[in-house]
C-alpha cells in the first residue's frame, strides 16, 4: 500500500464514525494525522489556523498605571502582541499549537505583556522560546515564579498556575505554546486575583513589584 501524504489538513477526509464509536467522547471529530511546518525565523505555522491581534485597548485594567495606559491608547493604540495558530482545534484530547509575538515596549514603566490567564480545566502547558528575550510569570494564588525565556528555553507551566508572558528585551519576543485543547482560558481570573508580581523596566534590567501596589488611576 502506498503511503498517504499528511502534509496538509484535508477536512473532507476526517475519519468517519464506525459502529460502536461513542461520539459523546468527542466535542469535535478528531483531526487526522498531519504535518505542521514550524518556521522559526518567520514565527509562523503552516497550514495556518486562527490569528489574533491584541492592541493596547484590549489590555484594559491590566497595567497598574491606568493614566499611562489611557495615554497609550489615545496615542495610536499600538499592537502589543499577536498570536498565530495551527489548524489543530482547541478541543478535548487535542494538542493545539500557537506562536505568540510580543512587541518591545513599556507602559508606565511596566513591560509589555500578554493578558495572562488561568486554565479552568487545570492542565499543564509548555512554552518554547523562539526569538528575543522574555519571561514567563506564573502564580498559583500564593506563590509567584519567574522563568527567564530565551531562544531554546522550554518553560513548563504546571496545572493550576495562572500565567502570562512578558517581553523584557528591546526586540520582539516570540514563543511557541503547546497546550491541551480542553484546558480553556479564563482571563477574568487575572483581573480579579492578579499574578502576584509585576515586571518593571529598571535601568537596563528587570525589577519586580507587588501586583496591587498603589498607582495613578
Amino acid at each position: 500500500m502506498s503511503p498517504v501524504s499528511t502534509g496538509t489538513l484535508d477536512l473532507q477526509h476526517r475519519r468517519c464514525p464506525e459502529p460502536g464509536d461513542d461520539l459523546s467522547d468527542y466535542s469535535v471529530l478528531p483531526v487526522p494525522p498531519m504535518s505542521i511546518r514550524f518556521d522559526q525565523a518567520a514565527g509562523t505555522l503552516s497550514p495556518a489556523g486562527p490569528e489574533l491581534t491584541r492592541r493596547m485597548s484590549d489590555l484594559e485594567g491590566l497595567f497598574l498605571d491606568q493614566n499611562a495606559w489611557r495615554t497609550a491608547v489615545a496615542d495610536g493604540d499600538p499592537i502589543v502582541y499577536s498570536v498565530v495558530s495551527s489548524l489543530v482545534p482547541e478541543a478535548d484530547r487535542e494538542l493545539p499549537q500557537s506562536i505568540t509575538t510580543i512587541q518591545p515596549g513599556s507602559t508606565g514603566g511596566e513591560f509589555w505583556m500578554t493578558k495572562g490567564h488561568q486554565h479552568p480545566n487545570h492542565q499543564g502547558e509548555i512554552y518554547l522560546g523562539i526569538s528575543g528575550r522574555g519571561g514567563l510569570l506564573m502564580f498559583d494564588g500564593t506563590d509567584t515564579r519567574w522563568v527567564d525565556m530565551t531562544p531554546g528555553t522550554i518553560g513548563y507551566i504546571p496545572p493550576g498556575w495562572a500565567h502570562r508572558s512578558v517581553n523584557v528585551g528591546g526586540k520582539p519576543y516570540s514563543f511557541l505554546a503547546v497546550y491541551p485543547g480542553g484546558a480553556g482560558h479564563d482571563y477574568g481570573w487575572v483581573l480579579e486575583y492578579g499574578l502576584g508580581q509585576r515586571v518593571w523596566r529598571q535601568d537596563d534590567g528587570v525589577a519586580f513589584g507587588g501586583y496591587f501596589a498603589e498607582a495613578s488611576s
